[in-house]
């Protein structure tokens, strides 16, 4: 008899119930509206005054919930972002987890020497290239703050680099209203219109409020930019436990999830409709070293807890991390840290999941995590893919053939073998199965050292898929023609 078809299923981390989800949700609002926060763009203040909120003491402001619950609805429910080329690459929604690279570095692990270094304009190339090769990494950051081109323009560099070298989506960063400018215009050229990049978007912007409660007059400057030219964004605040937020996650949650809140009303207010990432950066501030914690389980805990609400209340999709660690090289710390939130983040079925490849708490860059983290990612799809049954996967057939003194007394040798092990089974790449002998043979290496090879493999071999000579002396023209 044919079983009937059994949906799989996909197992999922959840942290917190209904009633915790409207608890922290009524605090957040609570927050908004009788606490207020500091609003330094004069424009985005008379848009709220306007809209029903309160002025007081200059610039701050108290905003009634209505407004929160109105922006909420109006957002859309799935953004879907493109690769480079207009083929549909990220549907963001509901259980989608989508992998990435994180920004702004200060230093990287040089792959030739090993040894720290400032980081370069040619590292935002390479680290683009890498993602380009890589299966399990959909989208790009410029991983780099590059020394070597100009302070006021280096955003504008950096993504004229990320678009050299991979056709992935990309999440982008920039200083004001000026740059991001001009970094609309380069996307434009790429996609071939204003008109077809808003319909096919392949990048998304990253902007911060700073907490506790204060909204600078550049950042809101960009998300404005955003809302009326309909670039997807997300709104992060640096809500950290222990320093711009409450110590405890409850508190650090509700303040972080208000000034999501507030970005996501100036935002609707300035372009209804327009895609919107929600999700705060709730991590820890570590009490020992005075550093944000990227390896600590706090902000694993936190992202899982946001997913919840997602599911629970606010339906849009989510910002997260993953793939980071607080090591100062790619060492056994490095690697658990790394996993712990890689699953996590995956279990937590969060949306756009950034920083992979990070160590050193967000200031250094690796490669070699970036690549590692590839094959940790795909260890943690197999695993939240959830085991399937049906007539094929319970095998009742070659269980008979085999245990009752078929030809064979092994399932090794079997059809029903051949024709199912590639995806009943987990292949590694870069994780080291090998006999002792075999391993000392193939030169004794550790996982840095394979993960090395590797990255250099790709940087030398992968071939990326070159725009046009007119569209990059386009964008050259649009990089010359910027005043700093």
């Amino acid at each position: 008899m044919r079983l009937p078809d059994i949906p799989t299923f996909q197992p999922r981390l959840k942290v917190l119930n209904r009633e915790q989800v409207l608890a922290i949700h009524n605090a957040a609002l609570e927050i908004i509206e009788k606490t207020g926060f500091k609003m330094e763009h004069a424009g985005a203040r008379d848009m709220l005054a306007e809209a029903g909120c309160s002025v007081f003491n200059g610039d701050w402001v108290r905003m009634p919930a209505y407004l929160a619950e109105a922006a909420l609805k109006t957002a859309p429910r799935q953004i879907s972002l493109y690769d480079q080329k207009g083929n549909k690459a990220m549907p963001l929604f509901n259980n989608n987890p989508f992998y990435g690279t994180g920004s702004d570095t200060v230093y990287t692990i040089d792959i030739e020497t090993g040894e720290r270094r400032r980081t370069l304009l040619k590292d935002v190339a390479n680290f683009a290239k890498l993602v380009d090769g890589l299966e399990n990494i959909s989208f790009a950051m410029s991983m780099s703050n590059p020394d070597d081109v100009p302070v006021n323009a280096v955003y504008i560099h950096a993504f004229a680099e990320m678009i050299k070298n991979t056709n992935k989506p990309m999440v982008f960063i920039a200083d004001s209203g000026k740059d991001i400018a001009k970094i609309y215009e380069i996307a434009c050229a790429i996609a071939g219109g204003e008109e077809q990049l808003q319909l096919k978007p392949f990048l998304l912007n990253y902007s911060e409020a700073i907490s506790p409660l204060r909204f600078p007059e550049n950042v809101l400057d960009r998300l404005i930019f955003c809302a009326q030219k309909k670039i997807p964004m997300c709104f992060p605040s640096g809500s950290n436990a222990g320093g711009g937020a409450p110590v405890t996650l409850a508190g650090a949650m509700a303040m972080g999830i208000a000034e999501n809140l507030v970005g996501l009303v100036v935002h609707q207010l300035a372009g209804k409709g327009s895609p919107f990432l929600f999700g705060p950066n709730v991590s820890a501030l570590d009490m020992k070293s005075t550093v944000v914690s990227y390896g600590c389980p706090e902000w694993s805990l936190t992202q899982a807890a946001l997913a919840d609400m997602r599911d629970e209340l606010y339906g849009l999709p989510i910002w997260a991390y993953g793939g980071a660690s607080d090591s100062k090289v790619m060492d056994a710390q490095a690697g658990a840290e790394s996993m712990f939130s890689i699953a996590t983040s995956m279990l937590s079925r969060a949306n756009l999941i950034h920083d992979v490849g990070y160590i050193e708490f967000g200031t250094t860059s690796s490669l070699e995590m970036v690549t590692m983290a590839n094959e940790l990612i795909a260890m943690s799809r197999f695993f939240t893919g959830g085991i399937p049954v049906n007539d094929n996967t319970l095998a009742l057939e070659v269980i008979e053939k085999v245990g009752t003194g078929g030809p064979s007394s092994i399932f090794l040798t079997e059809d029903h073998t051949f024709e199912n092990y590639e995806t009943a089974n987990f292949l590694p790449n870069l994780i080291d199965r090998s006999r002792y002998d075999a391993w000392e043979s193939a030169g004794s290496m550790d996982m840095y050292k394979r993960c090395n090879v590797e990255a250099k493999r790709i940087l030398a071999e992968h071939e990326v898929e070159q725009k046009s000579d007119e569209v990059l002396k386009e964008i050259e023209g649009i990089i010359k023609n910027y005043k700093v």
